[in-house]
C-alpha cells in the first residue's frame, strides 16, 4: 500500500514538473524556431467572393472621408498607377486618392490559396488586421470582437447581428458569418499543419470604434469616457465642436486608448482580455486548437511594458505554445536608429519583426554607394545574436512588409535609407520600374541569406511572385497570380517617363523560395543550429558561415559581387576537415581539399 502511494506521488510530482517546465510563461514556442512565415494583407491578397465586395457605405468613416461619384471596385489586374475614369474626374494625383480604392480581397480568397502556400513551403501565416473597420488597412478598428463584414459571405446580415449586441458585454457577443468563416480558415490552416497569428492593434482604435462613438455622442455622460484621453469636451451651446482627444502620433483618425503606470486602463483592458479569449479559444472549452496560435502586436513600444507582461499571461494561460511578436522598430526615425528590442523579450514577446535584419541585408547585398563591408554585416548579425540570445531563433526575419518598400524595389533603389521616403510621392527620383535580371539575382541572394541564418524567414505576400512597389501605399498592390492576365505598368504617378513593365507571376522567384524552404525544412541545423562566420575576402566581401547542431554541419558561402570569384578552399578554415560536400541548391558534389571553387555573381551555396 505504501509503495502504491509513493508511486502515485512520484507520478504526480513528475507530471507537475514536466507540465511546469513545458508551460513556463517565458519559454519560446519550439515550433516558431522552424517556422516559415507568410504575411497576408487581406484586402489585396485574393478576391475569393465577389458578392461581399465593399460598397461606398462600407467606407464611411475612413480617410479621405468622401466617396466620389462613379466609385467602383478597382479592377484587380489594372495598371497600378493608372487612374480609372471616376478617379481621373477628381483632378487629383494618384497619392491623394489611392486610399479610396478597394480591390475586394477577403477570407475566402485566403482559404482558396492555402494549398498554394503549402506548396511554397509556408508553415505559418500572419494576417494584417481583419477586424471590422472602414479602411483598407484595418488599423482603425470599429470592433475587436468581429471580423470585417466584407471579408465574410453576408455583409448585410453581419450588420444586423452587431446591432443586437451590447458590445461591452461578452455574454451578448454572437458569431457573424465573417467570424465563422475566419474560424473555418483557422481550421483549414491547422488541417495543413500550419499556424496562424493575427494583428492585435490595442494602442488605438478608429473613430468608428463602438466605445469611441458613444463618447462622441454622449460626451461626459458616456460610460466609456475614461477609455480615451479627452482633452476638451464639446460645448453644446456653440455651433462648432470643441471636442478634442489624443490620437496615435497626433492622428485624429486613431484615438489612443488611455494608459496609466500599468498600461491600458481597466475597462478597455478587460475588453481586450475578452477579445483574446474569443479568438484563442473560440468555443471556450479549454482546448485552443480551434483558435489562433498567437498575435502580432502593433506599435508595441507605445504601450507600457507592464500591460504586455499581463497580456502574455492571458495568452499563455489559454495556449502555452502561443507565439507573440511585437512591432518594435524605430527608436529614432529622424536619426535612423532602430531599437534593440531585448527589453521587450522574454516576459513580454517571443520576438519582434526584425527590421534590423532587413536593413543589414539591404546595405550589404543590394546597396551600391552606401554598401557596408562584409565585416560590418557580420558584426551586425553577431550583435543581434548577442542582443536577442535564444529569442534570435524565433525572430520574424523579414525582407519586406506592408509598411516598407518591397524587396524588389529596394533592389532598384538600393542607396536610400530604409523606410525613409521610399516611394515616388516622397522622393522625386524614386524609380518605380521592375527589377532587371541582375537585381533579381541580388534579391535571390538576399533570400538565400534569410533562409540560412538563425531566425524565422518571412515572406511578404506577392514577393514570391516577384512583385515590386515602393513604401505604403505602393507595397500594397493586389497580388499577382498565375491565372490572371495583368495590364503592363506604363503609368507614372506624376506622368514622368518610365519603362513599360510586364506584370506576370514570377515562377522563377517562386521556385527559388520553394527550394530554400524545402532545404530549411529538411535540415533542422538551419533552424536550430549555432552559427560561426568566416570572412574569406575582406576586399571582395566574400563570406562563409557554418551552422552546426550536435554532429550536423552545413556551410554557406556567398558572393556578394557581380563577377565570378575563385576560392582556394584549403585556405578557408571552415573547410579544413571536410572530405566531401554536396551543394543542396545545385546538387553538385566536390572534395574541398582537392578542388577550388568558383562562385558566380551573387551566388550562394549551401554545402553539406
Amino acid at each position: 500500500m505504501k509503495k502504491s502511494i509513493l508511486l502515485f506521488l512520484l507520478i504526480i510530482t513528475f507530471n507537475y514538473c514536466s507540465t511546469t517546465e513545458k508551460t513556463n510563461i517565458n519559454d519560446i514556442p519550439e515550433w516558431a524556431k522552424e517556422a516559415v512565415w507568410y504575411q497576408i494583407f487581406p484586402e489585396r491578397f485574393a478576391n475569393g467572393d465577389t458578392q461581399n465586395d465593399p460598397t461606398s457605405i462600407d467606407m464611411e468613416g475612413a480617410w479621405p472621408y468622401f466617396t466620389p461619384e462613379g466609385w467602383q471596385i478597382h479592377p484587380w489586374n489594372s495598371d497600378w498607377y493608372k487612374l480609372q475614369t471616376w478617379e481621373a474626374k477628381l483632378n487629383k494625383n494618384f497619392y491623394d486618392i489611392v486610399n479610396i480604392r478597394r480591390y475586394g480581397g477577403d477570407l475566402q480568397g485566403v482559404i482558396a490559396k492555402l494549398d498554394y502556400l503549402k506548396d511554397l513551403g509556408i508553415t505559418a501565416i500572419y494576417l494584417n488586421p481583419i477586424f471590422e473597420s472602414p479602411s483598407l488597412h484595418k488599423y482603425d478598428a470599429a470592433f475587436y470582437h468581429h471580423v470585417d463584414n466584407n471579408f465574410g459571405p453576408d455583409p448585410e446580415g453581419d450588420v444586423e447581428i452587431w446591432a443586437k449586441e451590447n458590445h461591452s458585454d461578452p455574454a451578448t457577443w454572437q458569431w457573424t458569418s465573417a467570424d465563422k468563416l475566419f474560424l473555418k480558415l483557422i481550421e483549414e490552416i491547422h488541417k495543413r499543419n500550419m499556424k496562424i497569428i493575427i494583428d492585435g492593434v490595442f494602442n488605438h482604435t478608429g473613430t468608428q470604434f463602438w466605445a469611441f462613438k458613444d463618447v462622441v455622442a454622449n460626451q461626459q455622460n458616456s460610460p466609456y469616457k475614461d477609455w480615451f484621453t479627452i482633452k476638451k469636451w464639446d460645448d453644446p451651446s456653440t455651433p462648432q465642436s470643441e471636442f478634442e482627444y489624443a490620437g496615435w502620433m497626433g492622428v485624429r483618425d486613431l484615438p489612443e486608448i488611455k494608459e496609466d503606470e500599468n498600461g491600458i486602463i481597466k475597462g478597455p483592458r478587460e475588453h481586450i482580455h475578452a477579445v483574446v479569449k474569443r479568438w484563442m479559444d473560440p468555443n471556450g472549452d479549454g482546448d485552443p486548437s480551434d483558435g489562433i496560435d498567437g498575435w502580432r502586436l502593433d506599435v508595441a513600444e507605445m504601450v507600457n511594458h507592464n500591460f504586455w507582461k499581463e497580456f502574455r499571461k492571458w495568452v499563455r494561460e489559454i495556449n502555452p505554445n502561443a507565439y507573440l511578436v511585437g512591432e518594435v522598430w524605430w527608436e529614432d526615425w529622424n536619426n535612423y536608429k532602430m531599437f534593440n528590442a531585448a527589453p521587450w523579450l522574454g516576459d513580454q514577446f517571443d520576438a519582434v519583426m526584425n527590421y534590423r535584419f532587413t536593413r543589414a541585408v539591404k546595405d550589404f547585398v543590394l546597396a551600391n554607394e552606401i554598401k557596408i563591408s562584409a565585416g560590418a554585416f557580420v558584426d551586425t548579425l553577431n550583435t543581434m545574436t548577442e542582443n536577442y540570445k535564444e529569442n534570435f531563433y524565433v525572430m520574424m526575419n523579414l525582407l519586406g512588409s506592408h509598411d516598407t518598400e518591397r524587396l524588389a524595389s529596394l533592389a532598384v533603389n538600393p542607396d536610400g535609407q530604409y523606410d525613409h521616403k521610399g516611394n515616388a510621392r516622397d522622393t522625386k527620383n524614386f524609380d518605380v520600374r521592375k527589377p532587371n535580371d541582375v537585381e533579381y539575382k541580388r534579391i535571390k541572394l538576399a533570400y538565400g541569406i534569410q533562409f540560412t541564418i538563425p531566425g524565422a524567414p518571412h515572406v511578404y505576400y506577392g514577393d514570391e511572385a516577384g512583385m515590386w512597389g515602393g513604401d505604403d501605399p505602393d507595397c500594397r498592390k493586389p497580388a499577382v497570380w498565375q491565372n490572371i492576365e495583368y495590364e503592363p505598368e506604363t503609368t507614372h504617378p506624376f506622368s514622368n517617363v518610365r519603362s513599360i513593365d510586364s506584370v506576370k507571376f514570377g515562377q522563377a522567384m517562386f521556385d527559388w523560395i520553394k527550394k530554400l524552404a524545402y532545404i530549411r525544412s529538411n535540415n533542422k541545423v538551419l533552424s536550430l543550429g549555432e552559427i560561426k562566420f568566416e570572412i574569406i575576402d575582406h576586399d571582395k566581401d566574400i563570406i562563409a558561415y557554418k551552422r552546426f547542431l550536435n554532429s550536423e554541419e552545413i556551410i554557406i558561402i556567398i558572393n556578394r559581387n557581380g563577377s565570378n570569384y575563385n576560392i582556394d578552399l584549403n585556405k578557408v578554415e571552415l573547410f579544413t576537415d571536410k572530405k566531401k560536400m554536396n551543394d543542396l541548391i545545385t546538387g553538385i558534389s566536390f572534395e574541398p581539399m582537392k578542388n577550388s571553387l568558383v562562385l558566380g555573381p551573387y551566388q550562394i551555396m549551401i554545402l553539406k
